[in-house]
């Protein structure tokens, strides 16, 4: 492996060079007529393990046979494949904390012909233990065989967690609504906030009603806080010998989970190789196996293992992935953009973007190397979208006129899980789809704005610069297994990003501090003595809170 960092590499001078000769005259129409066959050579049909296919096409972008060569030998410099196979071989490739990532070995076929390994254990038949655990306690849940306190059925499931034990299953039973049982109801409390814990619980009814409560220490603060309040509110109808049938654990701390009142039988377990962004394939995507049943939760990881195949037996110039996590690094290193646009058009993604930021951004936002040393060039893109076409009526303007360069990826299902009006809004929703990636590439020039009428002053303000890159991906329809690849997809494009950066992106010392400054705080909040251990301003803030609160 390589410690080296990125712009020290030969291949990222070159691309330094390249970029500074083309950027200014590049256009990506130009390069459609200079070849007829770009279209075919920059997209890429990927063909799901159900035989379902998704598309991607990358041929908006701003890149050319010269420039995708030299990302592809910058892939080889920084030992892209060298580190995926560490990785999917069980090997500590989370160097800071000395770890295993080995989320992939969750979602492995169960027919696997090679064990997988961490430090000499195989770990599929624990994680194949777990299914079945899952796959038992889910089947009896939407059957009516488990029953509440007073022997009625379950009808609302309560997710307590934080962060990805939230995010995650959040985003899938959205995704996957179409698929839910009817008369059983998901819902999701992660912010440390009361009102999410009690406008959530309002219509709900205790005898009907089970909590998965979601950590792996069951220590963490904010979801341990919001469990305690959901016991509370339980006891209020219910008694404490009730709980174990409405109560399950998604932790490994069997001690702290019995205390609770738990019953350590419905625990449900997961390893220290499994990050927490990471963690929907794993015990924490309970919620999504009770929703959508486990056949279809077996499906969305059998789409997750297609991808994962597709990344480690695909040559780099086919790896779609790879494809997708160099195009980021071009335009994060050499065109300084910021940013970067996910613009689901599909309502039931509407969580999408927001697992992707943080799948992305707790990975890959960090400054220092794998060889503890600060990097000196960019790292971590900031990602940000809404579900289109609301979003094209918000933000869309700076995407096609701003200063900034804003890349985006467009997705869209060819087929509506909801083909109303025989079909007239999922055409409308496609048209838009291709449209506003054909804008952005064309743009307007003021010749084209003048033809139409506008004269003067006005000219300027309607002209469109175009040559704004985008990626569109085209699936048949969103399933389990489509939706399992699109997210494997996007893991592997953060897993590229970071090893072309040489970082560890399976850390997250970023989101300590705060938790800690928290805690101290916390104990100088519960009387009306003023503080002053802080800096002036959290001192005056600390005080003025005190003042209206207590």
């Amino acid at each position: 492996m390589t410690f080296a960092l990125a712009s020290e590499l030969p291949a990222w001078k070159t691309l330094q060079g390249l970029y500074d000769q083309q950027h200014a005259n590049f256009s990506v129409i130009q390069e459609f007529a200079k070849d007829s066959k770009r279209f075919e050579k920059l997209s890429h049909t990927y063909t799901n393990f159900d035989a379902s296919e998704i598309f991607f096409d990358f041929s908006k972008n701003l890149v050319n046979d010269e420039t995708l060569a030299a990302l592809l030998q910058l892939a080889q410099e920084a030992d892209v494949v060298g580190l995926r196979d560490a990785m999917f071989a069980g090997d500590h490739v989370n160097t800071t904390e000395d770890r295993a990532v080995y989320h992939v070995a969750l979602r492995a076929s169960k027919d696997a012909a090679a064990p997988m390994k961490v430090d000499g254990k195989d770990v599929l038949p624990e994680v194949a233990a777990v299914l079945a655990h899952m796959k038992e306690f889910s089947d009896s849940v939407r059957s009516g065989e488990w029953k509440g306190y007073t022997g009625k059925r379950i009808t609302d499931i309560v997710n307590i967690g934080i962060g990805g034990s939230d995010l995650g299953p959040v985003m899938v039973t959205e995704a996957l609504k179409k698929y839910a049982q009817e008369g059983l109801n998901c819902h999701f409390v992660s912010n440390i906030d009361g009102t999410h814990i009690s406008e959530t619980l309002k219509p709900l009814d205790p005898a009907t009603t089970l909590f998965l409560v979601a950590s792996k220490t069951f220590t963490t603060a904010e979801t341990c806080t919001n469990a305690n309040s959901a016991k509370s509110w339980f006891l209020e109808s219910a008694s404490q010998n009730d709980i174990a049938k409405h109560f399950v654990a998604l932790s490994t701390n069997a001690e702290e989970v019995g205390k609770f009142g738990i019953d350590t039988a419905n625990m449900f377990g997961f390893e220290n190789w499994v990050g927490g962004r990471y963690s929907v394939w794993s015990a924490i995507g309970l919620s999504v196996a009770l929703y959508i049943g486990f056949e279809n939760f077996e499906h969305f990881l059998q789409g997750a293992q297609a991808m994962d195949t597709h990344f480690t037996t695909t040559p780099l110039a086919q790896n779609i992935p790879v494809i997708g996590g160099l195009l980021s690094v071009w335009y994060n290193n050499f065109y300084k953009a910021q940013t970067h646009l996910i613009a689901p058009f599909d309502q039931y993604l509407h969580r999408f973007p927001a697992y992707l930021q943080q799948l992305s951004m707790e990975s890959n936002g960090k400054s220092v190397t794998r060889a503890n040393v600060f990097a000196n060039y960019e790292t971590g893109t900031i990602l940000f979208g809404e579900p289109a076409t609301n979003s094209q009526h918000s933000f869309f303007q700076l995407v096609h006129q701003g200063t900034k360069l804003i890349p985006a990826d467009f997705i869209l299902a060819a087929q509506s899980h909801n083909p109303i009006e025989q079909n007239l809004h999922q055409r409308m929703l496609a048209s838009n789809f291709f449209a506003q990636s054909e804008a952005l590439m064309v743009g307007k020039n003021a010749a084209q704005v003048e033809s139409e009428g506008a004269k003067g002053g006005l000219v300027p303000h309607k002209v469109f610069s175009g040559n704004r890159p985008t990626t569109s991906i085209l699936a048949q329809k969103i399933t389990p297994a489509t939706l399992g690849s699109l997210i494997a997809y996007y893991e592997h494009v953060t897993f590229v990003e970071g090893a072309i950066w040489n970082i560890n992106s399976f850390d997250q010392w970023g989101v300590e501090l705060g938790k800690v400054l928290a805690k101290a705080i916390g104990g100088e909040l519960v009387d009306k003595k003023e503080v002053a251990s802080h800096d002036p301003s959290t001192n005056g803030l600390i005080n003025k809170f005190k003042q209206w609160s207590l």
